[in-house]
Parts: C-alpha cells; sequence; structure tokens
C-alpha cells in the first residue's frame, strides 16, 4: 500500500497561480510514474500530468505551457506547478502513484476553484 497526500489546493483568480503537493508514503526513486489527474464537475477524470522514473513527463493539451510537474526524490514529493489559471481548471486534483505491473494509487484529493 502506498500512501498520498495531496496539499495546495484552494481559491484561486483567474490568472493566478497555485502550488499542489503531493507527499508520498514511500520511496518514489524506483516507481514508474507519478502525476495528476483531475476531474471536473460532470466530467470524467483526466490526465493532467505526468513524470515518469527516467524524468520524461506528459501533459495535457490544456495544461501544456501553463503547468509544470516535478519531481523529488530526496523528499518523495511531485508538485504541480499552475500558472495562468483559467476558470475551466476549476476540479479536484488527484495525485497518482504508479508502479510496473501494479495498479495505480491514488490520493484523496484536493479543490482548486478558479473564480473571481
Amino acid at each position: 500500500q502506498v500512501q498520498l497526500v495531496e496539499s495546495g489546493g484552494g481559491l484561486v483568480q483567474p490568472g493566478g497561480s497555485l502550488r499542489l503537493s503531493c507527499a508520498a508514503s514511500t520511496n518514489i526513486f524506483s516507481v514508474y510514474a507519478m502525476g495528476w489527474y483531475r476531474q471536473a464537475p460532470g466530467e470524467q477524470r483526466e490526465l493532467v500530468a505526468v513524470i515518469l522514473s527516467d524524468g520524461n513527463t506528459n501533459y495535457a493539451d490544456s495544461a501544456k505551457g501553463r503547468f509544470t510537474i516535478s519531481r523529488d526524490n530526496a523528499k518523495n514529493t511531485v508538485d504541480l506547478q499552475m500558472n495562468t489559471l483559467k476558470p475551466d481548471d476549476t476540479a479536484v486534483y488527484y495525485c497518482y502513484c504508479r508502479r510496473l505491473g501494479a495498479l495505480p494509487y491514488w490520493g484523496k484529493g484536493t479543490l482548486v476553484t478558479v473564480s473571481s
């Protein structure tokens, strides 16, 4: 079992920035992939950003150029820096962790609301 704890969500105005952090209960140095998904009201959960063990990253088209995912293996954390936030970014953001040959683990989620 891997425990994931998200933090950093909250209310932010359009155009603002927010930094989400995910703390893992396991050493993430050898974890295949860690990342962030989000789920807006009435929508399916969708990929936002993923960082692989080799350092490669993948982003949703809506996040490219605005969001940056990073990993700190020493602290066992994965962060998501979100800039130029839009109302459409409003969602519950979920941290996830995946090892090769295993099902992913999910955090409880943190709510991000982009509104004036």
